[in-house]
């Protein structure tokens, strides 16, 4: 599964943690996260990520 990185403050995530904090569990590909996530340093949704 492929990471994921912020554009705007350079957060990773990586699929093998999830986001625990917004109920995101480890295993989940970032395809199958939801819209309405946010990432959870700045707060810029799923659209501003870009794969690495």
């Amino acid at each position: 599964m492929d990471s994921y990185k912020c554009k705007l403050c350079g957060y990773v995530y990586n699929p093998a943690i999830g986001d625990s904090a917004s109920g995101v569990k480890p295993g989940t590909a970032f395809d199958n996260i939801p819209e309405t996530w946010k990432c959870p340093r700045c707060g810029a949704p799923k659209s501003r990520f870009t794969k690495i």
